[in-house]
């Protein structure tokens, strides 16, 4: 290595080669939340043009070659030359990072991009991007490819309307780990998008599906409120709405109380979701422990017992949406609020306004009034609980559950702390660990449920405090967990690969977002990845994680054995990809196999009871039909309900069935045997059968079934594992999940599980 060090040694780069070279310092990373970064930044450039009144209608597509793109009716991107660039301004705004009208307070007075970064970057690492521009009377086109425009601006010709629209394919050297954009994440962000901004209708739409959804909520964040309180009993029937200008600043809070013991407060600025809260969210609930104090005193209603601030969260839902000119946030991932001057402003305003509502409204006061001081003698109960656990010295530093088997390290950003399910697959998982930095500790069966448990049952449940414990977490001096401590930089929940194991994740996932939710903002929680499948061929061994990546092998087996006659390789494998997934999504719905034809045959023999020649009726009740055709490679069986023909999964099988050529012709790569194949199932049993020929496919049941080395290599080291961060970019969702399918109310889970059915990916059947 040479002693030189000049200024010949120091590279400069370049437009936007930066970003390409370090995209994460940009969008986060390079997996599934980067990917959608990108989509979320073309979409907050035309939300920004309804922030400043010029757009109210946004659509979003994505499309079947994997592209993605936002439409919208604002101004339009100007294509002036720019007076100091001199070259077009859409070519600026699309390849100079740090450049855009967010800097000029005349352009765009609020706004949640500040940097000018988002547009360049989204053109930076896409394969290709496409922008058309509506204005002045004309239509206007550029494109670029990995950040470089390769044509020039070009004017199409006129038109009548006006607006943006910016097309991109995500460069995939880049994002090697994510096949497609998930309609469920851009969907959830858009329905978000629409209950803050109540003039806006916003409309996705998924070309590979056909699936389409719009959103407009005219009552804004009162139906946020709502939603978010859905499955829950409120404790009075309408939200308390308020909002209010002073200069350029906007406030808009809105709250109703429910029957339950958590608090969910989701907080915006300028559309974007500051999870870790900030002065605005700090002035808010100052404002209202004030204001309920003040009421409870001022009319007789406190006996022995005091409210804190905490008891007046118990059980309030709220959303807080502030549109400010120059929002200063701390990070560049936009997450917390840092202006000083907002704390006292929302304090004020609020105090003012909870006195004033309270009064006139003396029955919303004293029902919110009785529930803080139900939720102060729950928190008195809950101290009690947790000074007999102190007693006990089980939060003790020094005293860490006996089971949990503990690493060498003092370093915690290198240590690791293994959660795992039930004493074989813990034994296993201490053989396997590197005792210098990963810790595991073994839980038996399933949590407490920290959706319905009240907070003394929870702290009181053996498996919790051995969790609180390990992990070094204590009790602030209001009561509340904390997490600044933590002894493990990373914090791995390890369960089998099945439905119980799913279940005492989820159970896991509640306890943490509902009570150390520090953990999952600080980004140190994981979800492990263990092989559902051991595949061997020959001497070469492999772990597959899901059904998903059998079905790949299987086609990569199939196709080292035949071709097709003409070779149309690429289209084959993608329509069988996408036709096997949606064929194990039905086969766990039910114990037997489905096949499209069938599916269609049964739909056809319930409508108007015709049986074609090739099919047999095994059982038919007018509701449910059995049936069942032999071919030249499987017996096909059929079984279905009438509630299955709402399914997407119908419709979407067709449409594949309908993308494959058919007849193909095989021939195989060593005899040259041919074999003509005339329908999509049958394309699906050659492939399958085929395709598992010379291999050996063992299916684990759970991770007490691997041995040591075997854990070790497909989940437990650094260098093979493949972990899955939480972390809850999509607050809404993640609120409404959780109360969902963990809460008390039985009737939004089934409507849940009936509208979602045909997505599952894992069913106990």
């Amino acid at each position: 290595m040479s002693e030189e060090y000049t200024g010949a040694d120091i590279k400069v780069l370049e437009g936007l080669e930066a970003v390409r070279l370090r995209p994460g310092m940009y969008i986060g990373d390079t997996y599934e939340r980067g990917y959608h970064h990108l989509l979320n930044e073309v979409i907050d450039n035309a939300i920004d043009e309804a922030l400043a009144g010029y757009c109210s209608n946004i659509t979003i597509t994505l499309h079947s070659d994997g592209s993605a793109s936002v439409v919208d009716d604002g101004r339009g991107i100007p294509v002036d030359i720019h007076p100091t660039e001199g070259i077009s301004t859409l070519e600026v705004v699309m390849t100079r990072l740090h450049a855009g009208g967010k800097f000029d307070k005349g352009v765009y007075k609020v706004s949640g991009g500040l940097h000018g970064v988002g547009v360049s970057v989204v053109n930076a690492l896409s394969e290709w991007l496409e922008a058309t521009i509506w204005r002045d009377g004309k239509e206007y086109f550029m494109r670029f490819e990995r950040g470089k425009p390769v044509t020039t601006l070009v004017e199409k010709g006129s038109c009548l309307k006006r607006g943006t629209s910016v097309r991109f394919l995500p460069d995939k050297t880049i994002f090697e780990d994510v096949k497609d954009f998930d309609f469920s994440i851009v969907q959830n962000r858009a329905k978000e998008l629409a209950y803050l901004n109540p003039d806006v209708v916003l409309k996705v739409v998924n070309e590979n599906t056909g699936k389409e959804k719009s959103f407009k909520y005219s009552g804004g964040i009162k139906d946020y409120v709502i939603a978010l309180s859905h499955g829950k009993k409120p404790v009075f029937n309408t939200p308390i709405y308020f909002k209010t200008s002073k200069e350029d600043l906007i406030i808009e809070v809105s709250l109703i109380y429910v029957d339950d013991y958590t608090e969910n407060l989701l907080s915006y600025v300028n559309n974007i979701n500051t999870v870790e809260g900030g002065t605005h969210v700090v002035g808010f609930r100052t404002a209202l422990t004030r204001s309920v104090v003040s009421y409870a005193q001022r009319n007789g209603l406190l006996k022995k017992e005091q409210i804190i601030g905490e008891d007046t969260r118990e059980g309030l839902v709220c959303v807080i949406s502030l549109k400010i000119p120059n929002p200063q946030f701390e990070g560049q991932t936009k997450t917390k609020l840092g202006n000083s001057e907002i704390k006292s402003v929302m304090e004020t305003c609020l105090f003012e306004f909870f006195s004033r509502y309270f009064e006139e409204n003396p029955a919303v006061a004293k029902t919110i009034v009785g529930k803080c001081l139900e939720a102060a003698r729950g928190r008195e109960a809950a101290r009690k609980a947790r000074e007999l656990v102190r007693r006990k010295g089980v939060l003790d530093s020094f005293s860490l559950p006996g089971k949990l088997a503990d690493c060498q390290t003092e370093d915690v950003e290198k240590a690791e702390l293994f959660i795992v399910e039930g004493e074989s697959a813990g034994g296993s998982a201490k053989q396997a660990r590197d005792r210098n930095f990963q810790a595991v500790l073994p839980l038996k069966g399933k949590i407490l449920n920290a959706e319905k448990a009240k907070l003394h049952k929870i702290f009181d449940f053996e498996e919790i405090k051995a969790l609180i414990a390990a992990l070094g977490i204590r009790f602030d001096t209001n009561g509340a967990l904390d997490a600044s401590k933590v002894r493990y930089g990373k914090v791995i929940i390890m369960t089998d690969a099945d439905v119980d194991g799913s279940h005492i994740m989820t159970l896991l996932l509640t306890f943490l977002y509902r009570h150390v939710r520090e953990l999952i903002l600080q980004e140190r929680v994981f979800v492990a990845q263990p092989p559902l499948y051991r595949i061997k061929t020959g001497r070469k061994e492999q772990y597959i994680k899901d059904e998903k990546g059998l079905v790949r092998v299987l086609i990569d087996n199939f196709y080292s054995i035949w071709h097709e006659e003409p070779n149309g390789q690429n289209m084959i494998r993608n329509v069988l990809e996408k036709y096997m997934e949606e064929r194990l999504r039905i086969r766990e719905l039910r114990d037997i196999d489905s096949s499209v034809e069938g599916i269609l045959v049964a739909r056809d023999i319930l409508i108007n009871g015709a049986i074609p020649e090739k099919w047999t009726v095994l059982f038919n009740n007018g509701d449910d039909v059995v049936i069942q055709s032999e071919s030249k490679f499987t017996t096909m069986r059929v079984g279905v309900n009438r509630r299955f023909f709402d399914s997407i999964s119908v419709g979407h099988m067709d449409r594949l069935a309908s993308m494959v050529s058919l007849p193909v012709v095989f021939s195989n790569n060593k005899t040259g045997s041919k074999v003509r194949i005339d329908t999509v199932d049958e394309l699906y049993y050659f492939v399958y059968t085929e395709g598992s020929k010379s291999i050996s496919i063992t299916r684990f049941k759970g991770l007490g079934e691997m041995n040591p080395d075997q854990l070790w290599e497909t989940t437990m080291n650094p260098q093979t594992r493949s972990l899955v961060k939480v972390t809850i970019g999509e607050a809404m969702h993640a609120d409404e999940v959780f109360s969902t399918l963990m809460g008390e109310d039985v009737e939004p889970r089934k409507k849940f599980i009936e509208e979602n059915y045909d997505v599952v990916t894992n069913l106990d059947v």
